[in-house]
């Protein structure tokens, strides 16, 4: 099924695996941002919601910050935003209701603000405002426009003062290459057998995906979760090591072997040596009391390289799981159906 490309084109309407195959392009966007503040930056809040929450989440693995760094996904913020605040507000649509409260609330609090999203609401507000604005593409999923957002965030970042410009944007030039060269091998017209994300999601059909990973693969392991559930409209879960390893790890003990998940770990070389080794003394004691783990060895020199390897990887995956589901990926009908309900 999964080789027949025919069968591909027909379920896969809005080509949300051609967007897959030319996400990396997403990292050469360029954002005319606008007014910064000159005012000393404490601590940054991001607000978003789902999809749109995803570049925080990344950031947080790379670059990292140096300052106090929170995300915040509800309609309330930290009670300490202050002037001193850099407050984003991602939303891709520009009309997330979360978001929206959270940044009235911010802006009562005089934070410096940012806006991340493709128009809307969020769009007016900024500019009525005359706030940093990074206006992203739009007509996509959120999901879909993960690595947009990644690189509006790293680029408000970057003229905030927090994070050195050159050698983010340099970082990300290397990796962009990297990843353009890494997803030519998950193409549609990549047989299953020369294919690791075909053979992925065949191993994990019928199955209710759990992700694992690190400190640095655990936000990319939430964005499977993530891909899961919107493209292939199939429940998921995730979990970050070592936490897992004080209490969910009982969890696997009892019932029998044969249960009805597919684990995925997300190994990668740079994470915390005691962290890896968790891996491996879990794994070990944990044989025949679980499934046993289709590990992804992530590829890459530094953590983002790392970090997009596998977040195209999980892309594809889910992708191509929805096509086994016998689901076109990229409707999410029922957000919809949700978003009219609550107006009502």
């Amino acid at each position: 099924m999964l080789d027949d490309l025919k069968y591909i084109h027909e379920k896969d309407g809005q080509d949300a695996l051609g967007i897959a195959e030319k996400q990396w392009q997403q990292l050469d966007q360029t954002y005319d941002l606008g007014v910064f503040s000159n005012n000393p930056i404490e601590n940054i809040v991001f607000a978003g919601m789902g999809g749109s929450a995803l570049a925080a989440l990344l950031a947080n693995s790379w670059p990292g910050f140096t300052i106090p760094f929170e995300i915040s996904r509800d309609y309330s913020i930290p009670k300490y935003i202050s002037g001193k605040t850099l407050f984003i507000a991602s939303s891709y649509s520009g009309n997330t209701e979360e978001t929206i409260e959270a940044l009235e609330t911010a802006r009562a609090e005089s934070a410096q603000i940012a806006v991340i999203t493709s128009g809307g609401k969020l769009q007016q507000i900024a500019q009525e405002q005359q706030y940093t604005l990074a206006l992203l593409p739009s007509g996509l999923q959120p999901r879909f426009a993960t690595l947009y957002s990644f690189k509006a965030l790293i680029s408000i970042l970057a003229e905030s003062n927090v994070i050195d410009k050159d050698t983010a944007f340099a970082e990300i030039a290397q990796a962009k290459e990297f990843l353009a060269q890494e997803i030519s091998a998950w193409r549609p017209d990549i047989k299953t057998t020369d294919n690791i994300a075909k053979q992925l999601a065949l191993e994990l059909s019928g199955k209710t995906p759990v992700i694992y990973g690190g400190k640095l693969m655990a936000p990319v392991a939430y964005k499977w979760k993530i891909s899961f559930n919107e493209n292939a409209k199939n429940v998921a879960w995730y979990n970050q090591f070592p936490e897992f390893n004080h209490n969910e790890f009982l969890g696997w003990t009892s019932h029998p072997i044969d249960k009805p998940y597919g684990i995925i770990e997300l190994h990668s070389n740079l994470e915390h040596e005691r962290t890896q080794k968790r891996f491996e003394v879990s794994n070990r004691l944990l044989s025949g009391r679980w499934p046993n783990p289709h590990v992804v060895s992530v590829k890459g020199d530094t953590v983002l390289k790392q970090m997009l390897y596998a977040v195209a990887l999980g892309d594809f995956v889910s992708l191509y799981l929805a096509l086994l589901n016998g689901l076109n990926p990229t409707p999410v009908e029922l957000i919809e159906k949700l978003k009219t309900e609550l107006n009502n």
